[in-house]
């Protein structure tokens, strides 16, 4: 893909999220190659006890039944309900923001008590569901955190789950050379078991220290 083709498509995404999200935010995408694309954060951040960013709209959790790791059928809002969930949209074969964003996630998971650790979800939902198999997924995510939850299924399902939470997908592309490009919104959500919304949001190439400070207090559950 060139790269005034991978620009056009980046900004076409970014104006769509920017829209959804009400909180004037860019879209980052994962590629096949390069660096993804800068993340701004243009709204005033409101005081909050989080490192991330609250947003100015809480998010309802998807309705979105995939297929999880060990082949089950999974229901993330039901089988997320009332408790801490961060939630990312990404694919296996991806270069750069995907395993940095989840392995930065994996560290400070590790960083949590034992007893927090279980009452945080950390949910992985597969952009080339294609290719991202269960058993391609499980493999992928244990090297992060082997109870990381990954789903995969109906693409057009997926999509419409991101979108409504502002995060926009576009069909993976196969590339000349066979590797292949899904481009996505980068964003991680937090939702809170309060109310089972999304109340916080780490753009693409959020620090690792950043994550270990807030994972604490989505665990106990602390308003944004």
């Amino acid at each position: 893909m060139s790269r005034t083709a991978r620009t056009a498509r980046t900004a076409r995404l970014a104006g769509a999220a920017a829209l959804a999200l009400a909180a004037a935010l860019t879209l980052s995408a994962c590629g096949s190659s390069g660096a993804p694309t800068a993340a701004k954060v243009t709204q005033q951040k409101d005081d909050t006890p989080y490192q991330g960013t609250k947003l100015a709209r809480n998010f309802e959790k998807p309705d979105l039944q995939l297929t999880d790791t060990s082949g089950q059928p999974y229901d993330l809002r039901q089988q997320t309900n009332g408790k801490a969930t961060l939630l990312f949209f990404g694919y296996t074969s991806c270069p750069d923001v995907c395993p940095t964003t989840m392995g930065d996630i994996g560290v400070a998971m590790k960083a949590l008590s034992p007893e927090d650790r279980q009452k945080v979800n950390v949910v992985f939902v597969s952009t080339d569901p294609q290719r991202d198999t269960p058993k391609v997924l499980r493999t992928w995510l244990d090297s992060m955190g082997s109870d990381f939850i990954g789903l995969t299924g109906d693409l057009a399902k997926v999509k419409s789950a991101a979108k409504s939470l502002g995060i926009m997908i576009e069909d993976p592309v196969v590339n000349a050379d066979g590797t292949v490009t899904s481009t996505h919104g980068a964003q991680v959500l937090a939702f809170l078991p309060s109310d089972d919304k999304a109340h916080v949001l780490y753009m693409s190439g959020t620090e690792e220290k950043t994550y270990e400070h807030d994972l604490p207090l989505l665990a106990k559950g602390v308003a944004a």
